[in-house]
């Protein structure tokens, strides 16, 4: 556990919170074990306040709002460990949101999960990589002794009557409430287009300094393919970069829809520059292998070819479509979710992280999903009967209890 880590909330006047945490005593009722006859074989009988799937930068993240709001007596479940999503990125690859130990004057740093937490300052790293994050998300479930579940893999979700069974590989687990955390980078999308599958995803990729040729055709055009992109051209590689439309030139502020600043930066680099073909409005129509020789069709004809196997980067599948029968179904595939981000088909099933949606706004940054723990965390507390009002207020003024949708318009300038 690393002693850089730090909590200020003693500092800005917020000890309710870290010391309610901190000193284990619940001020909730405490729970009774479930009947025998409602257990299942292999079950554990404890009913728990909360379940949280998956320990991620989401999970985490609401499960240390949970125990700040004063709940207990919950879980946190993952198939792997604690940050695996962000272990598996390439060795390249770092964060394109900056960390800054800004929390000294009261604004939280972009990539902290929890309230008082500064990543910049126990890393020393303004862009970490993901292995990095990985090992502050697990210093966090360290020091904040969280209930934990790893190499779990969840089966299936049912609820009976008011209870939720989670049912997983080494028994089935009891909550009343179940947070569905487990993000949205972990299932590739390999479709799309004829040959898709002759791809490799950019995922897949160990280490952008181990593939091997200097030449390459990337599919996709937002962060993932222009770090590939940037990556390669660091190298002496030449690229040719497709994409269906043009995010490069997007006029908005807005990260989830445009590149961020820091792709900018790494586009004006002269070796970016130098190596690097931008393909914008360029669908693709197909892509084959002959003899050794990958071949890349457009919608308009044009072929393009390289020995090395075509880089597709074109996003993932969301973990939310495991659970798409609790929730109902916007127009782009994302759940229907109420202003407490609980499913409005079955009351105690919640989203946290990059797949919350309201309207047009994307909560897909940390800096943004993270806004919604404490709007989860209060929602079950107060189900339980525990005070929340000094919760709130301490979470709004550090800017994570964003209630205030109307507040949220893409450029954020009416407020």
């Amino acid at each position: 556990m690393s002693l850089l880590i730090i909590i200020f909330l003693e500092i800005v006047n917020k000890q309710i919170i870290l010391s309610r945490f901190q000193r284990g005593v619940s001020m909730a009722a405490t729970q009774e074990p479930l009947e025998q006859d409602d257990v299942a074989d292999g079950a554990h009988n404890e009913l728990h306040d909360a379940i949280i799937v998956g320990a991620g930068a989401a999970g985490v993240g609401v499960a240390i709002a949970l125990g700040h709001a004063g709940v207990e007596n919950f879980l946190l479940i993952d198939r792997r460990e604690v940050g695996s999503s962000f272990e598996a990125w390439p060795d390249e690859t770092r964060f394109i949101t900056p960390s800054f130990p800004s929390n000294s004057i009261g604004m939280l740093d972009l990539n902290s999960i929890a309230v008082g937490v500064s990543p910049a300052f126990s890393m020393r790293v303004e862009h970490p990589t993901g292995s990095e994050f990985a090992k502050h998300l697990q210093d966090l479930a360290s020091f904040f002794e969280l209930p934990l579940q790893e190499n779990t893999d969840v089966k299936s979700i049912e609820k009976k009557g008011d209870v939720f069974h989670v049912v997983t590989d080494v028994g089935t687990f009891y909550s009343s409430n179940v947070i569905w955390a487990a993000g949205e980078y972990q299932y590739p999308q390999m479709r799309g287009f004829t040959g898709s599958e002759l791809c490799r995803h950019t995922s897949t990729v160990p280490s952008y300094s181990q593939l091997e040729g200097d030449d390459f055709l990337i599919i996709g055009g937002y962060e993932s393919g222009f770090d590939a992109a940037y990556h390669l051209a660091k190298r002496g590689c030449k690229v040719h970069l497709f994409d269906k439309d043009s995010p490069w030139n997007e006029q908005s502020s807005d990260p989830s829809i445009s590149l961020s600043t820091f792709s900018f930066e790494r586009m004006r680099d002269p070796t970016f520059e130098e190596n690097v073909k931008l393909f914008p409005q360029t669908p693709i129509r197909s892509v084959t292998l002959n003899d050794g020789i990958y071949e890349v069709t457009t919608a308009d004809f044009q072929t393009y070819q390289s020995k090395q196997q075509p880089l597709l980067a074109s996003g993932f599948d969301g973990s939310h479509r495991f659970v798409s029968d609790f929730f109902e179904q916007r127009e782009d595939g994302f759940p229907v979710l109420s202003d407490r981000d609980e499913s409005t088909i079955v009351p105690g099933m919640f989203l946290a992280g990059p797949a919350v949606r309201h309207g047009s706004l994307i909560f897909c940054f940390i800096f943004k999903y993270r806004q919604r723990f404490g709007i989860v965390a209060e929602t079950i507390a107060s189900s339980i009967g525990l005070p929340t009002d000094e919760f709130i207020d301490a979470y709004r003024s550090w800017g994570m209890y964003l209630d205030d949708l109307s507040c949220c318009g893409q450029e954020c300038l009416t407020c």
